[in-house]
């Protein structure tokens, strides 16, 4: 099932106007909430932007990506612990963010809607736009919308181009 999810997921450039009744709002962000995290810190903050101004007002900070004004919901995940380091080195809170937007998108796609990961945007343009405060990072806003229409599916490479055995091979 989280299969069919994953296949029929893809990036939505194009939403109908249609609003997205609260219950389904709600297990999507639901979905978000369960997602694991470093340390199980849980390290976000997700703002629901709902307001036609604000969505409006997030284009030109979005590089003028028009259809972020044109989704009923735009959803951005904040990070509230940036200091935290895993102990392979690596910093928490992009990995964080980026599985629980993704728990949000597959279930998104899952009740029939569309979703676009977008990281093409200006964060201080963004964090005014949202009243989000100098300590936290936006990592990625979400659309989340039902779709006007969908573009191709992009290619995937197959397994045996990406998946190594036992050590890493080229």
């Amino acid at each position: 099932m989280v299969l069919e999810a994953i296949k029929k997921r893809q990036s939505v450039r194009s939403y109908r106007e249609k609003e997205i009744p609260e219950e389904v709002l709600q297990q999507i962000l639901e979905a978000g909430r369960l997602a694991p995290s470093a340390s199980n810190q849980q390290g976000w903050k997700f703002i629901v932007v709902k307001e036609e101004i604000l969505r409006k007002k997030l284009v030109p900070a979005c590089k003028n990506q028009k259809f972020v004004g044109e989704a009923p919901v735009v959803i951005a995940g904040c990070a509230t612990n940036l200091d935290h380091i895993m102990s392979n080195g690596e910093h928490s809170y992009p990995i964080d963010l980026a599985i629980a937007l993704d728990h949000m998108s597959l279930e998104a796609a899952s009740l029939g809607l569309g979703t676009c990961w977008i990281g093409a945007f200006y964060q201080d343009q963004v964090k005014e736009i949202l009243g989000v405060p100098e300590d936290v990072r936006v990592v990625a806003l979400m659309p989340v919308g039902y779709p006007k229409e969908l573009g191709s599916k992009t290619g995937r490479k197959p397994l045996s181009e990406i998946v190594c055995y036992n050590k890493y091979r080229t």
